[in-house]
């Protein structure tokens, strides 16, 4: 069941759910809209030949109020809120409509799960043939929250638990890459 205006203000005033900062008119009648940090990753184009899995990639960090992002460029960036998910409720992260029909493709992979705590790293894609300039600050995306049937037997404790900031991927830690590399 995905959460309501008047649940999530409840949720959010009782402190079980926590997205902060966070301003009223952010709360939409079925999500919460989240802003853009300034904190951003790219894939250093100079240093990385091909992206390996079983390896950690090796980013360029960018700080800044505005960036723009080329066409058909791919680049991290992080959401302004910090979030933490109580073990009963799971999110996803969809673009806002209005910069999905700029061209820009925004999501974060796969579901938040229950237990999540940090700030949501967003992988954004340019599909159109123009730069796009992102402002910090602005609304970026909607966080859709649900309810689950019951509470997580595990919560959320993986890699990524606490992030602050834009964050690589770290899936060169996973236990099978070893395996495989």
């Amino acid at each position: 069941m995905i959460l309501s205006d008047g649940t999530l203000r409840r949720l959010i005033e009782e402190g079980s759910l926590v997205i902060d900062p966070l301003d009223d008119d952010q709360v939409q009648p079925a999500s919460v809209d989240l802003r853009l940090g300034n904190h951003y990753l790219q894939i250093d184009r100079h240093a990385v030949v091909v992206i390996e899995m079983t390896r950690p990639a090796e980013y360029v960090e960018l700080v800044r109020d505005e960036i723009t992002v080329p066409p058909l460029s791919f680049l991290l960036a992080t959401t302004r809120e910090r979030v933490r998910l109580p073990h009963d409720l799971t999110a996803f992260v969809e673009g806002r409509s209005s910069v999905g029909r700029m061209g820009l493709f925004i999501q974060n992979a796969g579901w938040v799960d229950p237990g999540f705590e940090g700030q949501i790293t967003l992988e954004l894609f340019n599909a159109n043939r123009q730069p796009i300039k992102l402002l910090s600050g602005r609304r970026i995306c909607q966080l859709v929250i649900a309810k689950m049937d019951a509470v997580a037997q595990r919560p959320y404790a993986g890699k990524y638990q606490g992030q602050r900031n834009a964050v690589g991927s770290l899936i060169s830690l996973d236990a099978d890459a070893a395996s495989r590399g």
